[in-house]
């Protein structure tokens, strides 16, 4: 019976790490993308103001005290026609934000602003879905823009963007690029940026440009309302309401466009709690998308079989999660059981894994003078990588319960926070630790007895286990610590 369990075992991780393989293979397609389309950068057309379409920009706001007041200075200020041009702050709070955001649009009036009105719902039903879509009906615009509160708009955004889509009738969606307000807050900011980084100056450039299925990151993007209208309009069945309509909007036909020159910054979370609600969020919802446009993609007639593939790749972006955790579980077990050397040969496995960190790479080159600076932070990268896998594959299965099924959106605190001086711990949106957390120092615990049991048995494979039992280990008490020092915890 061990001898079965344990041939079981060795399939399943065989399947696992050529599972692996071929999702890491399609960054590598983006990477050769990337290279042969990097210097064809999209031309912005010469229009007129009188020719400038209308657009409305949406604030979804929910408990933002802290941040709301440096975005809707932003708006007040962008560069563009005043008549062509409204913002619309979608509050759904529950505390003293609604009374600022009120405060602070009354300021702007008194300095002859007039196009900025607060927007307060009869219930919040459907969370940002449900405010956007709501928003959508008081308005006559032709597009909209939407900001999340912890992002700052530059001046010239809508210059640089909206004249493209004058020239472009099939065009429904321009996303720019997320740059960092708090890049060197701390190390848990230090790593974001750089997985950020990768994907805005890398995938998103390569899926763009190669004319491959990609999605709007859910702020810092304007959308033409008649593709909203024509996929479906804003749907809260899914906790990414902006993959979603993206994936819709893509099988209906419309074109999509990221400009990666147009960057928009925004605050990194600078709590471990809140990185993993982030996360556990954006996990749930990229999965749910995944069960909810798999078959209606393969079926699609309006894309090639390799835009298919890769579209599948991209909605899989979390699934990956529980198969990496799989292969690190079973990892002891294989090496107790003597089984590796009875293993097909996976060496060439190992040249697959070096996609990520090259992607990362080129990205901090690309956006940075000082790039060898910032690889620096690619140990504590890696070691957040590792050790956020329980939260995220817990968060990834938790979309197979009930899909379809509305679920409650968890916004993530924000704190505007630009310089390291500054604290978060004493905040009202500060959070607390985790029940997962424990989990996690059980696979610290895990990871260090496969350590051990590689240091005896199978020496090549120590490496890899003590990394999970440092990177499980310092995420966790790095996690408790912080919970422990904030005074505002929730």
């Amino acid at each position: 019976m061990i001898d079965l369990m344990l041939s079981l075992a060795a399939i399943i991780y065989v399947v696992a790490v050529i599972g692996l393989t071929i999702f890491v293979s399609s960054f590598g397609a983006l990477l050769v993308i990337y290279g042969v389309t990097r210097h064809k950068k999209p031309q912005l057309p010469t229009v007129q103001d009188a020719d400038l379409l209308s657009v409305t920009i949406q604030l979804p706001v929910y408990n933002e005290a802290h941040v709301i007041d440096r975005l809707i200075d932003a708006c007040a200020q962008l560069d563009y026609p005043q008549e062509k041009y409204i913002v619309q702050v979608l509050d759904d709070s529950t505390d003293d934000t609604t009374a600022q955001i009120q405060r602070k649009i009354d300021e702007w009036k008194v300095k002859g602003v007039e196009n900025i009105v607060l927007v307060r719902r009869p219930e919040r039903k459907g969370y940002k879905a449900g405010a956007l879509a709501y928003g959508l009906t008081l308005i006559e615009t032709d597009c909209v823009a939407i900001f999340d509160a912890d992002f700052v708009p530059p001046a010239d955004f809508l210059r640089k963007t909206m004249p493209f889509f004058n020239t472009q009738a099939n065009l429904g969606l321009i996303q720019t690029r997320w740059d960092h307000l708090n890049i060197d807050y701390n190390w848990l900011t230090r790593v974001q940026a750089l997985s950020i980084d990768g994907h805005f100056a890398i995938e998103q450039v390569a899926r763009s440009r190669g004319r491959l299925p990609m999605s709007m990151n859910g702020t810092g993007g304007i959308w033409r309302i008649k593709a909203i209208e024509d996929a479906g309009g804003w749907s809260s069945s899914t906790l990414t309401e902006d993959l979603d309509l993206s994936y819709r909007a893509l099988m209906r036909g419309w074109d999509f466009l990221y400009l990666v020159d147009v960057p928009v910054p925004g605050e990194l979370p600078p709590q471990v709690q809140a990185y993993k609600m982030q996360q556990s969020r954006w996990a749930t919802g990229s999965t749910e998308c995944l069960i909810k446009h798999a078959v209606p993609l393969v079926r699609s007639e309006k894309f090639s079989a390799a835009k298919k593939f890769m579209g599948l790749m991209h909605l899989s972006q979390y699934m990956v999660q529980p198969v990496i955790l799989t292969v690190f579980l079973l990892t002891p077990i294989l090496i107790w059981g003597d089984m590796f050397e009875k293993l097909p040969d996976l060496r060439v496995v190992g040249v697959f894994g070096l996609i990520p960190p090259l992607m990362l790479t080129i990205a901090q080159i690309e956006l940075y003078r000082d790039w060898w600076r910032r690889l620096l932070y690619f140990p504590p990268q890696f070691v957040v990588g590792a050790a956020i896998v329980l939260s995220n594959s817990k968060a990834v299965l938790a979309a197979f319960h009930r899909p379809g099924v509305e679920r409650e959106f968890k916004r993530t605190p924000k704190f505007r926070l630009t310089g390291k001086g500054q604290q978060w711990s004493s905040s009202r949106y500060a959070l607390k630790v985790d029940a997962i957390t424990a989990g996690e120092l059980l696979l610290a615990a895990y990871a260090l007895f496969g350590f051990a049991l590689a240091l005896q048995r199978l020496p090549v494979m120590a490496p890899y286990m003590l990394t999970y039992a440092v990177s499980f280990a310092a995420f966790a008490l790095w996690n408790i610590s912080q919970t422990v020092s904030s005074k505002g915890s929730k």
